[in-house]
Formats: structure tokens, sequence, C-alpha cells
């Protein structure tokens, strides 16, 4: 029985009728308990391999020692040749080391999938370590994927357009870069081969049987017949017209787009308006700019300036800086301003926390390190969680009056816009005077105008007289 054993796993048999042998010859040299049956049987199909052996053949005998030694190390010298058998024919894969795959990160907490926005790096291209290689696009931040090994990239798993998880492979890495640029070829040989050994494949049978080709060939062009209602539904049914392009949205505006319309469909939007003379502040800055640059090494800007005001009317107006959760007010005790910032990919709101801390040089270091990111596509998740008011510069981009619309979840939104030149009456007599206009869109469910007046009063104070911030007055 033993000499039948060893000719079938010779000849190549599988794993299983190797191990189902085994079990009828060992019952077949004398019968054994249940218990000693079912130690064998657990044994040869454990996926751990032949390590525990040992242990069957001291169990074994048990029994009434049904099984002597002899045979014992006769059926494991067997068990022993079919594993490296089936080794020796397992088919090559890329645990050699060779080949690392390069899969999407996690994004945040909040963010469960992406879309593939671009590949950076194309299939025999030499990349290193940590070099980015795909951007992908979330509701928030462009994130990139980067190489986990320098190599050459073998092949692109995934495509452009492609929802992606966090752990989706989508590239693979060759570390030795040995076979990548024989691939491409290889493939596309096999591919213009495969049709042309196809055909005369699909002659023979049509001679052979003939009646069992005519049933598929109808059945084909009925697959294609569903697809054109799916495309009518989805494209919008307006007319195509000369020199229009169709470009989709990315998911970071379709995101902006969502949240502003919550925004606008949730809260009880109203926005009051001011005017402030910008002459002291800008004295000030021209001042004490050269002395500021080289003391702290960075510009001072007049963002500064109205992050300070805002932490003061904050601390004047507890309201401004809370929120409603259901039937409560939540009152914050820390001031987190958001600072909003277009970029070429959409408006992102990267956030200034304890913002009541810091000083003038802290606040404008950090608004330059946020803005650099924001522009660089760099900027993380945790930059833009959270915050309890938001700041807008539109005067940047020459608005003169705007009514911003609320950052969810926040309760109000300060608007700032362009200094302009205008006659303005101070002392009885008419001077020019640079002048800015201020606008605060407020949550009216929550925030009164009394407190919304109060609260843009005390910004229009502070600007207008710094002083105010060292007295607290």
């Amino acid at each position: 029985m033993l000499g039948v054993i060893r000719r079938r796993v010779a000849s190549g048999g599988s794993s299983s009728s190797s191990s189902s042998i085994l079990k009828q010859s060992l019952q077949t040299i004398r019968p054994v308990s249940s218990s000693t049956s079912r130690v064998s049987e657990e044994i040869l199909i454990h996926p751990r391999g032949f390590g525990h052996v040992r242990k069957f053949s001291c169990l074994a005998p048990l029994r009434g020692r049904a099984i002597s030694s002899r045979t014992m190390r006769e059926g494991v010298s067997n068990m022993e040749l079919t594993a490296s058998k089936l080794i020796l024919s397992r088919p090559f894969s890329s645990d050699s080391g060779d080949l690392v795959d390069a899969v999407v990160p996690f994004m945040g907490e909040s963010i469960t999938d992406g879309t593939l926005a671009k590949f950076l790096k194309n299939p025999g291209d030499r990349v290193e370590v940590d070099e980015s290689i795909a951007q992908i696009e979330t509701d928030k931040v462009t994130i990139d994927v980067a190489s986990p090994e320098a190599g050459v990239i073998k092949e692109h798993i995934a495509k452009e357009g492609d929802t992606v998880e966090p752990g989706t492979k989508i590239a693979v890495i060759s570390k030795s870069g040995e076979g990548v640029a024989h691939a491409a070829p290889s493939e596309n040989t096999s591919k213009k081969a495969a049709p042309k050994q196809s055909a005369p494949e699909m002659n023979d049978e049509e001679k052979r049987k003939p009646k069992v080709e005519a049933s598929p060939v109808p059945v084909k062009p009925k697959t294609p017949a569903p697809p054109p209602p799916k495309r009518s539904a989805t494209e919008p049914q307006l007319p195509p017209k000369e020199k229009e392009r169709r470009v989709p949205m990315t998911r970071l505006r379709k995101r902006v787009a969502t949240r502003l319309k919550d925004s606008q469909n949730t809260f009880a939007m109203l926005t009051t308006f001011n005017e402030v003379d910008m002459t002291n502040l800008m004295k000030l800055r021209s001042e004490y700019k050269d002395a500021f640059v080289e003391k702290h090494g960075v510009k001072l800007g007049l963002m500064s300036g109205f992050i300070k005001a805002a932490v003061s009317g904050l601390q004047n107006q507890p309201i401004i800086n809370a929120v409603i959760d259901g039937d409560d007010i939540i009152y914050r005790d820390y001031i987190d301003i958001s600072i909003a910032v277009g970029t070429p990919k959409g408006l992102v709101v990267p956030v200034i926390r304890n913002a009541e801390k810091m000083n003038f040089a802290e606040i404008e270091k950090e608004i330059n390190t946020l803005a650099k990111k924001a522009n660089d596509g760099t900027i993380s998740i945790d930059e833009m969680a959270g915050g309890s008011f938001t700041i807008s510069n539109g005067g940047v981009y020459g608005s003169l009056l705007s009514t911003p619309i609320i950052n969810p979840p926040q309760s109000a939104i300060l608007g700032m816009h362009s200094i302009v030149s205008r006659p303005m009456v101070v002392g009885g007599t008419v001077v020019p005077r640079p002048m800015m206009y201020i606008a605060l869109t407020y949550d009216h469910r929550l925030i009164d105008g009394r407190e919304a007046v109060f609260f843009l009063r005390r910004i229009k104070d502070v600007v207008e007289d710094p002083r105010r911030l060292l007295l607290d007055v």
C-alpha cells in the first residue's frame, strides 16, 4: 500500500488525494479508533504544514499501539514528499520582495473614499521612496499617494476617475526594474495574437457546430441595448452646442456646493454692515514693518490686525462664538479662527487654533504657513477641522461689498473687502480716507441684531485705534 502511495505522489497527485490515500492506507494497515483517525485527519489538512507531525506520531499509538513506529515514519516521509512537490508546483507571486504595491493612504476620519484624479508617474517611470505617484481628490483636500519603495512603475491597477478607498491598490512598483520595459510590448503582442488565434478556432467550431453558434449571435446585440437608457438618464437634456466643453465637477467643488446649500437651507442668515477707517492700522504697519520683519522674519499684514480685533469682539460677545446643537447652545471657551483661502481647486478653510493666545507675529507666521499649504495642495484634514468663527477676505480680489455665507457648523462669518479712498467728514472737514466695508453674516436663530451690531462695532473700534488692544478698552 505504501508503494502505491509513493507512485501516486511521484505522478503529481493533488494534496487532497494524497492525504486521502494516506488515511486509507493507515486505516488498511490496522483499524484504529475514531479519536486516532480524527487526529490524523486534522494533522493532514492542517494549513501550517507538517510541523505537527511529531505530535501526531506521539498521539497515534496511545490507543493500544495500533500503528508501529516504522509504519508511522514511512507515512510521514510520504507526507513530506507530497508537501515538497506541492510547494514546488506553487505559482510565482510577488512574495519574493521585488514587486511592491502602492496603495491609497488613510485620508482622515471623516473621509471614506476619494477620486483618483490623475497619475503623476506612468508605467516605466523611475520613482524614489515617498515620491508622489498619484493624486486623490476628496471632499476636502487633495492627497498624494507616495511610493513605498524606490523602483520603476510596472503597471497601473486603477484608472483615473475611479473611486478608491484607503488601502486600495492603484499601482505596482518593481524595485529592480527588470522586465518593466518589455512588459508593455509583450502584452500588446499577446493581445494582437489573441484575435488571430481565436479566429480559426471560431471557424472550426462554426463548421462543426453551426447550430450552436446561431444562438449566441442574437444575444450579443441585446447586451449593448441597456447602456443607452442609462446614459440618457444621467446626461442633461440640453442640446449640444458648438464652442462648449463639459467638465465633471471635482469632489471638492461638489462638497463646497453641498455645504453652502445646506447652510442656506439651515440657518436664518442675516447680514449687517459697517465701514472702517484704515488710516491708523495702515500707519502702524508702515512705521513698524521693517522692524517687524527683522525681529520675527515675517511681514506684518492687515489680516493679523483683523484677527486680533475679531478675538476681542468674540470675547466681548461670546454668543457669536457659540453654536446651536439640537435644543442646546454650546458656548466655546476657545477661539479658533478659520481663514477662507481660495485655491485653483476650490475654497478651503484652514484654522488658526487658540488665536486668543497668539500675538501678531505668531498669527502672521501661521497664516503664511497655512496659505502656502492650501495653495500647494498639501494641507491636511486636521488643519481644516473645527473652527468657531470664519474670516473671509474678498478684498484681495477687489470685492467692494458682499454678503458672506456662514461656514457650518459655525454661527457667524466676517467679510473683509477692498480698501478704497473715499471722502469722509473728519472734525467737520471733508478729507480722503482709506475706507473698508465690513460685513457680518450671522445665524439669527441664535444671535440677535444687538449682539451682531455690537460685535461689528468692536471690530471697527479696534481696527481704527489699535491702542485699544493694549489697554483692553
